[in-house]
């Protein structure tokens, strides 16, 4: 993907299938349901709402189901994903994202079945390959959790 700035897609929401039409996420890894309020280049609100028929349930924990932090943390950077595809105007095309670092990272409140998480995610540097999130896992309007995350964007070449 080239540094040029692209004019950024005409989107300020993104349903499943927009979503599902900018990251390459699939069941059972895809762990955002929609994206809401979504500025370019700035910020967007992920939603993921939590079911106890989620796999990782079975084991995290059976008597007591609690959504595994990495999974938030993965959710918030999902969310990220999607900014950078209505940014840079990458619908359709093959986005991979790739974690180079996960800072500051703090788990305030458990996450249950039931619970309708929000992911607010906000660009601190982006417009290129190198793109670094500041995030926030609400709960009913309660930290859930943060982190700061940098990752790279690359679009599969077509070989």
């Amino acid at each position: 993907m080239a540094d040029t700035e692209r004019t950024p897609a005409p989107y300020t929401e993104a349903d499943l299938a927009l979503i599902k039409r900018i990251i390459p996420h699939r069941y059972p890894f895809l762990f955002i349901d929609k994206v809401r309020d979504i500025v370019p280049y700035e910020s967007a609100v992920g939603i993921k709402n939590v079911t106890c028929n989620e796999p990782h349930f079975q084991g995290h924990f059976p008597a007591e189901p609690v959504m595994p932090g990495v999974t938030i943390i993965e959710a918030m950077a999902q969310t990220s994903a999607v900014v950078v595809g209505i940014s840079m105007n990458i619908i359709d095309k093959p986005l991979s994202t790739y974690f180079m670092g996960i800072d500051g990272c703090k788990f305030r409140r458990m996450v249950v079945p039931g619970d309708v998480l929000e992911l607010h995610v906000s660009a601190k540097r982006g417009g290129g390959k190198i793109w670094k999130f500041e995030g926030r896992a609400l709960v009913d309007g309660q930290l859930a959790a943060q982190a700061e995350f940098t990752a790279m964007m690359a679009l599969k070449s077509d070989d």
